[in-house]
């Protein structure tokens, strides 16, 4: 079975691919490397296709994706923040990527697409834990990128008769993360600050809540995507429990400066993962405090 992965030289791309190649799919990862890295696949290189392609050019998509039987879709910008800067970027790498991508397979056979969403689209919502059923508030050209093309994606399995399902991804962390990405920015800045015996920072007063999950944790969810039944679901991947960002910052046990709010970001965010619990039979395993203990351990080691 050949299973392609766009933006699998990024961070959770790549953990995706070890996971793959460990299964013994054959894999091919289209990625322009415009956030990503060939570092992040230097011990599977020999093992996969890699094919160095800018989504938002449709030209020669179409020979790409010939053949392939499943598709996980996780390229894209993701720094909130910067999107608000460049929202025209954003639209042109996010969204027309994806219709270029949906255009390039319409006529292919495709067994399953498993899309990266964002739970960025909830914004501010009003009921907690946030179910898949909360009303859409992106609060950023980023948010709203992600949730516009995840709209594309399920008109078009609805269309189309593709079998596609969408995971909206919390806050996600483990190795390879970036300081500057969106999904777990924080973790990966406290990170580097204490690596280098710097003080944390956190911005705002710290009371904001994240419902963190491990990369390992998201990977095992996109594994039971592929393998079920379950067609054209919008499912939260999240932990159950989310974590004050003040409380976090005593995990990592440094001394904390505070910075002022960034715009765009939710005060609040914690994941209903009952849907996913039961269509999926999907949950973390991994703590946040076993988390970072693991990130811990492993940059001590290098």
């Amino acid at each position: 079975m050949i299973a392609l992965v766009t933006g699998g030289a990024g961070f959770i791309g790549s953990h995706l691919v070890y996971e793959l190649v460990k299964r013994k799919y054959k894999v091919i990862v289209v990625d322009n490397l415009s956030t990503g890295s060939l570092k992040n696949l230097k011990l599977v290189r020999k093992k996969i296709k890699f094919i160095n392609h800018d989504l938002s050019k449709i030209k020669k998509l179409k020979n790409i994706f010939k053949d392939v039987d499943y598709i996980f879709h996780l390229a894209g910008m993701s720094q909130a923040v910067d999107s608000i800067k460049k929202p025209k970027t954003y639209y042109k790498n996010n969204v027309i990527g994806t219709m270029n991508v949906l255009k390039s397979i319409q006529n292919y056979k495709i067994k399953k697409f498993i899309y990266s969403a964002s739970a960025s689209c909830y914004g501010n919502p009003k009921k907690f834990p946030t179910s898949e059923r909360e009303k859409i508030q992106t609060l950023t050209p980023y948010a709203l990128t992600k949730w516009r093309s995840e709209q594309l994606i399920m008109r078009h399995a609805s269309k189309y008769k593709l079998p596609v399902v969408s995971l909206r991804l919390f806050n996600v962390y483990g190795p390879r993360s970036k300081a500057s990405g969106a999904y777990s920015a924080v973790i990966s800045v406290f990170l580097k600050q204490k690596l280098k015996k710097k003080p944390l920072t956190i911005v705002g007063d710290g009371t904001q809540t994240r419902s963190f999950v491990y990369v390992s944790d998201v990977i095992k969810a996109m594994i039971l995507a592929l393998k079920s039944k379950v067609n054209n679901g919008i499912f939260n991947v999240g932990s159950q429990k989310s974590i004050k960002i003040i409380r976090l910052a005593k995990l990592f046990k440094g001394k904390k400066i505070y910075l002022p709010k960034r715009p765009g970001e939710p005060k609040h965010s914690i994941a209903d993962i009952s849907k996913i619990k039961q269509k999926l039979k999907w949950k973390p395993k991994i703590s946040i405090s076993r988390g970072i203990k693991i990130l811990l351990t492993s940059c001590q080691r290098l």
